[in-house]
């Protein structure tokens, strides 16, 4: 029998669909990587800039605890994991979160530079950005945890020294330290629950993938594994895209079932290209070993090789043109690079101290304070809505007259750019109608006759670029206001909640709450928890600890509210059973619940992170449901016990609970008792 994962590959793949090439943006089709910028500035940058001009999403640094490497705090010191808590150079878990809570608002999503293959270098130990401590010659890394027999040693790798020699060696490559960098052992199912888990924690927090860091250098199988455990974003897979150098021993194809591959050739040629209009028709090279389109993850520089002489941005001219070359050719998936300027391979970003400047925004809209902020140039900004628009078109018209080069996306999109200024009659092949120039932000328009042919000529000479689509066509303009998007503020007031149920349940049977508001008492309630008035928001904090929580780690899954309607849309199974509302489950030893544990039955609990916003002045009601039946109307008007009691809003047949306390309840009783956590 098929596993339920290699079946879902198998149906995605027949439906067309890879199973990690999602990215989960609504068909838009390009990431910028926003290299070690504080999460902060990410969060206005969404909603001032990348929302409007139509990105998909943003590629993060490594949001894990890392190296302090200092006094010098190299840029690498980043991809030198320490632990997984979420504490990082770009800031805290709390500013991460609101970062990915304010871009999502604005439709950018979020992808996280994950670093799974090894631990920090030996010689090196103290303690990381986070605060835990590790050393890497032994191989403790406390925040994890994980000791010394959670790393490839001599013995899985060929060398003495535990370092890689020999790249034509498969388990030299993928069982030895990558620069020094200790190894971890993929193969072993502890390490592999644990980078799991560093993974789902950024799912739940709302990433929808990962760029995989060195992805070459793990087994296939063992990434397959670890992939299996992953939760699910928007009812299917995270997107993914891996780091693979091909050569040697190792082939990208081995990769193009796990998710996109980034295809380093592609820049390469692209370089060699640029200049000599003639040779970009065959920037694709399919018989060298290049991944066809499905697979390809594209890009002109990176983080890493703009340090090692691939063109970047300190050749502007070329640069311009290489990406806006890509973002409207048809190959692969895109990313943009947004960078700060260096003059050593491994300066650091802009900083005061161990603090990181903050990403300053010009009048004219570039950035200042050291960052360069390709992402921001007008001609490559502005080719992002141009490569949305033609999604799944071909190439045709394709024409080169010595400096100047033209083609167009079947009827959708026409491009064309030049190295000098250029003005020609061309045939656009696109339908006839006047069309905003997208590169100018609409100020020049292009007026296309029945036979498809215009007159074209850029708006600035001093960047010969034009761009236009059949969504920017007879007036349809396609302009953002530079400005800040004015945002309603969203009242947010998350606090531990916690909620036991005293009851003795027949075995087999499975207790759940729901609750909420009552839907008499607010307007706006409805059927669906995510848009009802009377659901609250809660945050699960899965229990990875013991197998004995299976059940309640996968209910809790996608369950994003306390409500009254059920299983919510993409809430998780267990064993094909769907939740009958949110998870409680079976504990002991709760701390402030000793001198309430007097009658005889198990305790039943949850605890949750719960936005009182949402609450009647702390108060919310709930009710138990054992397998799909409510437990009795029990009359909550009677104040509970504890030291946090007090008077509900209005009389209820179900138990009053409150926001950012303990909550005790005996199921089918009236007894309650409310303390302070």
């Amino acid at each position: 029998m098929l596993t339920f994962t290699i079946l879902a590959a198998f149906l995605s793949l027949v439906l067309g669909q890879l199973p990690y090439h999602d990215p989960h943006c609504d068909g838009k089709q390009v990431i910028a990587h926003l290299f070690n910028w504080k999460w902060t500035d990410i969060a206005i940058e969404c909603e001032r800039f990348l929302g409007p001009k139509g990105f998909c999403g943003v590629q993060i640094s490594p949001p894990n605890e890392h190296l302090v490497e200092r006094p010098n705090r190299p840029w690498s010191e980043r991809y030198a994991p320490v632990s997984y808590k979420l504490t990082s150079r770009s800031g805290t878990e709390a500013e991460l979160r609101d970062m990915v809570r304010r871009c999502k608002r604005v439709g950018v999503q979020i992808y996280a530079d994950v670093v799974i293959n090894h631990m920090a270098g030996v010689g090196f130990s103290g303690t990381g950005s986070a605060g835990s401590h590790f050393d890497a010659d032994k191989r403790e890394f406390s925040g994890v945890p994980y000791s010394i027999l959670d790393f490839n040693m001599v013995g899985r790798c060929p060398n003495s020294d535990n370092n890689i020699h020999n790249y034509d060696d498969v388990n030299d490559v993928r069982n030895c330290n990558m620069g020094g960098l200790t190894d971890l052992w993929q193969e072993k199912d502890w390490v592999r629950q644990k980078i799991a888990d560093y993974l789902n924690s950024l799912i739940d927090i709302g990433l929808a993938g990962f760029r995989v860091d060195a992805a070459k250098h793990m087994w296939p199988g063992d990434l397959d594994v670890i992939w299996s455990k992953l939760h699910s974003v928007n009812g299917g897979r995270p997107f993914i895209y891996q780091e693979v150098i091909a050569g040697g021993a190792v082939h990208a194809s081995e990769y193009y079932h796990l998710g996109y591959v980034t295809e380093f050739n592609y820049g390469e040629q692209v370089k060699y290209a640029i200049n000599n209009f003639d040779n970009l028709r065959g920037v694709v090279h399919l018989d060298w070993g290049m991944a066809p389109t499905e697979h390809a993850f594209v890009f002109v520089d990176n983080h890493d090789n703009q340090r090692g002489g691939q063109l970047h941005f300190d050749n502007p001219v070329e640069y311009k043109r290489a990406v806006a070359f890509t973002l409207a050719f048809n190959y692969g998936f895109a990313r943009v690079m947004s960078s700060y300027y260096f003059t050593d391979r491994s300066q650091p970003p802009p900083h005061d101290g161990d603090v990181i400047k903050d990403v300053i925004i010009n009048a004219d809209g570039t950035c200042g304070n050291g960052w360069v902020c390709e992402h921001r140039w007008k001609v490559i900004a502005n080719m992002v809505r141009y490569r949305n628009d033609v999604l799944n078109t071909g190439i045709t018209n394709w024409n080169v007259q010595g400096d100047v080069m033209w083609f167009s996306r079947d009827n959708v999109g026409f491009f064309a750019m030049g190295k000098i200024n250029f003005n020609k009659h061309l045939n656009t092949g696109l339908p006839a109608g006047q069309y905003c120039d997208l590169i100018s932000d609409c100020a020049k328009t292009i007026d296309v006759d029945n036979n498809g042919m215009a007159n074209i000529s850029p708006h600035d000479g001093f960047e010969p670029f034009v761009a236009f689509t059949t969504k920017s066509k007879n007036g349809a303009r396609v302009v953002f206001p530079p400005e800040p998007v004015q945002l309603i503020p969203v009242k947010e007031d998350f606090k531990e909640t916690v909620i036991i149920f005293l009851a003795k349940l027949p075995s087999g049977q499975d207790l759940f709450v729901r609750g909420g508001i009552d839907h008499k008492k607010r307007t706006g309630c409805e059927t669906d928890a995510k848009y009802s008035a009377c659901s609250i928001p809660i945050r699960h904090v899965p229990l990875f600890n013991s197998t004995n929580f299976n059940k309640y780690n996968n209910w809790a899954i996608g369950d994003n509210f306390l409500d009254w309607y059920g299983s919510e849309l993409n809430q998780g199974e267990f064993k094909q059973q769907r939740a009958y509302g949110t998870p409680l489950y079976l504990g002991t030893n709760v701390t402030n619940i000793e001198n309430y544990h007097t009658f005889d039955s198990d305790l039943w609990i949850v605890s949750v992170e719960m936005d009182c916003s949402k609450t009647e002045n702390t108060y919310f009601e709930l009710k138990g449901m054992i397998n799909g039946v409510w437990e009795k109307d029990v009359p909550a008007d009677n104040i509970c016990g504890g030291n946090a009691s007090g008077q509900p809003p209005y009389s209820s047949n179900n138990h009053w609970a409150r926001c950012g306390y303990l909550n005790i309840f005996q199921l089918d009783k009236e007894t309650c008792f409310c303390n302070t956590i």
